[in-house]
């Protein structure tokens, strides 16, 4: 494998294949025709095949919903003293671990991390994920990020979110779920949390989720494909509870990054955090770092663009300028 690597596909730009990708997968999900009658019987766990590009890896996370991604979840690994806090990758909704980290899992894994990728939010089997409660989906990652800490000896996790994943979820686990002590940041479970396309603010969904609101149909939305839908709509009780006291916690630095072609969390300033006291926050939009970048919203997790910021924000200290449309080693980086 030192010698594969992780290239950006030209599959990601406006039409072609990429197009067709995105409305076989998208469109079935904003229409309703995934959910709880999608499930089937879990089979058996197979060992991690890398997947290197998008379309590879939702076409084996469909088949195999509960594969991990390569790279992650070797719970023998113990954080180095380079890279001391594990990595925690949190899918999307919709999504499972595989299909979104196949390309950043093994990219951290190469760098030195431990890395560890959940599923959540979904049944057993269904390749659907995050798609339940957000608070729900918040109490599972409370509990496995409390069993990555036992198991490699870390105080603290850098969390690391796609979507869902890097928005309402861990930010609902951060305030409710023991992942902060705002008495006490030092005692916090989370150094970072570094968000690829957050619907922190609510995402419409290009307008559909304004549509079907002002018609009230979120609930009936919600109940074919998961209540995750109503509570990542502007103005939910979800979103309304985690904007009273502000969008961030004492002792976490987040950074944000986003994409203007964004067709699901939007408008993609939505995404954009405001620091809180004892926080820091930086936001990005990635056109503003390599202005040909064509990423869009599911895509983002496989561009190396964004690797590379990810990269940055998990260790400032050795942060690199970002080579554009740069292919990225599998070992290395």
């Amino acid at each position: 494998m030192a010698d594969r690597t992780l290239s950006r596909s030209r599959a990601n730009r406006p039409g072609g294949r990429w197009a067709a990708l995105c409305a076989s997968v998208a469109l079935p999900l904003a229409l309703g025709l995934t959910g709880p009658a999608a499930a089937s019987a879990a089979p058996a766990p197979p060992a991690p095949v890398p997947a290197l590009d998008l379309a590879t890896a939702v076409a084996y996370g469909l088949v195999h919903p509960e594969a991990a991604p390569a790279g992650a979840d070797d719970w023998s690994c113990r954080p180095s003293r380079a890279h001391p806090r594990p990595v925690v990758l949190l899918h999307g909704s919709a999504a499972n671990a595989y299909n979104n980290w196949s390309m950043l899992a093994p990219y951290l894994k190469s760098l030195g991390y431990c890395v560890f990728a959940p599923n959540y939010g979904g049944t057993p089997g269904n390749p659907f994920k995050a798609t339940g409660p957000v608070p729900k989906s918040a109490r599972q990652i409370a509990r496995y990020v409390d069993r990555v800490l036992k198991a490699t000896g870390a105080r603290k996790v850098d969390l690391v979110g796609h979507s869902q994943g890097g928005g309402p979820t861990p930010r609902w686990y951060l305030r409710f779920e023991g992942g902060t002590d705002p008495a006490h940041p030092e005692r916090g479970k989370v150094r970072r949390l570094i968000a690829l396309a957050p619907s922190n603010h609510g995402g419409n969904l290009s307008g559909v989720g304004t549509v079907t609101g002002r018609l009230g149909l979120d609930p009936t939305v919600s109940a074919v494909v998961g209540q995750a839908w109503s509570d990542q709509m502007p103005g939910s009780e979800v979103n309304r509870t985690l904007d009273r006291d502000g969008d961030t916690r004492p002792g976490v630095s987040y950074t944000v990054v986003s994409t203007r072609y964004d067709l699901f969390a939007t408008p993609y300033r939505n995404n954009f955090l405001t620091a809180g006291p004892g926080a820091t926050v930086r936001n990005i939009l990635i056109q503003d770092v390599c202005p040909q970048d064509v990423s869009d919203h599911l895509s983002l997790a496989y561009d190396t663009n964004a690797a590379q910021l990810v990269r940055n924000a998990l260790d400032p200290a050795h942060a690199r300028p970002v080579r554009c449309g740069l292919t990225l080693p599998l070992l290395g980086g």
